[in-house]
């Protein structure tokens, strides 16, 4: 785990919500600092989201644990019973990821038995916590997953193009390769992650960008590519080597993933608009890959029972070829048209 700005913000929050229940002079100001804590949230959408649910579920069950205070004081089983009930109407309004802060704001106005200024007090901690959070998040280093997206991917491009070259050449040590290819998946998987809060914040807007469509179509592609270029990778280490293969199958299948990975690079760079339009002929080298395809089923019938391995890979790098043939005409689209029908369509392919 890398140190973030969210590590930075959640800190601060934290700091701020203790200044504020010690200014304030409340008794227990820990709440509010672990409210603070689960209040800090990846995007500036989540946290309003997150503030919105809190102030509802959490005020819900400070109500119901302040009755339940009245009638049954403080009894381990009443504070069991208490939680469950929250825990299902949360469930049901659907903001299960209000559920642990609201917890904390049960328990801790339950410990009061009743006593409303005192739990009061103790429900107000919780929302100074929220609060912190909350103005942290929006004040100091607002979250951009747009750019931390387009940044990441250039940095997984450049994990997997490595793997790429060396995946048939098996120049880098086992061990190595593992470890990289480990670190792969997980930034594709950080990469999903991103992309379903870019996806989130736009669905929410009541009106999203024409531009915001378009980048997101693309993005969505992108990761898409680098998904299928993963798989490529699998592929390999799965069948590859567990085939029987000549020196030319090698070289065959080496220039092959040369000509993918260096078509990848330059649709990438196509979209930061650093190369001239139809730099790259993608449609070409998909035509390529049909007749690379064709070769190697033409070479694994000689031997299927030895080689048929080798039409699995093959067959995986042509579905990772079209990918980035798709994503070419994406971005080629993204230049040069204005239809904003059409950008929707894809989105919602």
């Amino acid at each position: 785990m890398t140190f973030g700005a969210r590590m930075l913000k959640t800190g601060i929050a934290v700091t701020l919500a203790l200044y504020i229940s010690m200014w304030l002079h409340l008794s227990s100001p820990v709440i509010a600092a672990v409210a603070a804590i689960f209040a800090m949230q990846p995007s500036i959408y989540r946290s309003w989201r997150y503030f919105l649910d809190q102030l509802q579920t959490n005020t819900l069950g400070a109500v119901l644990a302040l009755i339940a205070g009245l009638v049954f004081s403080n009894e381990p089983i009443a504070v069991g019973l208490v939680c469950i009930i929250v825990i299902m109407i949360c469930l049901k309004l659907k903001m299960g990821d209000t559920i642990g802060l609201t917890l904390v704001t049960v328990i801790v106005v339950m410990e009061a038995s009743g006593q409303w200024q005192f739990a009061l007090t103790r429900f107000s901690l919780s929302l100074i916590g929220i609060v912190s959070a909350f103005l942290i998040n929006i004040l100091l280093f607002p979250p951009k997953p747009k750019v931390q997206f387009t940044a990441q991917i250039q940095t997984t491009f450049d994990q997997m193009s490595l793997l790429m070259r060396t995946a048939i050449s098996d120049e880098i040590k086992e061990n190595i390769f593992r470890d990289k290819k480990r670190a792969l998946e997980d930034s594709i998987k950080s990469l999903t992650d991103k992309y379903k809060l870019l996806e989130e914040e736009q669905k929410k807007m009541k009106r999203a960008s024409f531009s915001q469509n378009r980048h997101l179509v693309v993005y969505k592609q992108m990761l898409n590519a680098l998904r299928k270029g993963r798989e490529v990778l699998d592929a390999v280490e799965e069948h590859y080597f567990q085939s029987e293969r000549s020196e030319e199958t090698d070289v065959l299948f080496d220039t092959q993933l040369e000509k993918l990975i260096k078509l990848h690079e330059h649709v990438l760079l196509k979209f930061e608009d650093n190369l001239k339009p139809n730099s790259v002929e993608a449609s070409l080298l998909l035509q390529e890959s049909e007749e690379f395809v064709k070769e190697v089923l033409k070479y694994s019938a000689e031997q299927p029972e030895s080689r048929l391995r080798l039409s699995i890979v093959a067959s995986t790098m042509y579905d990772y070829g079209y990918q980035l043939e798709r994503l070419n005409r994406l971005v080629e689209h993204y230049h040069k048209s204005d239809d904003e029908a059409l950008w929707l369509s894809w989105l919602k392919k």
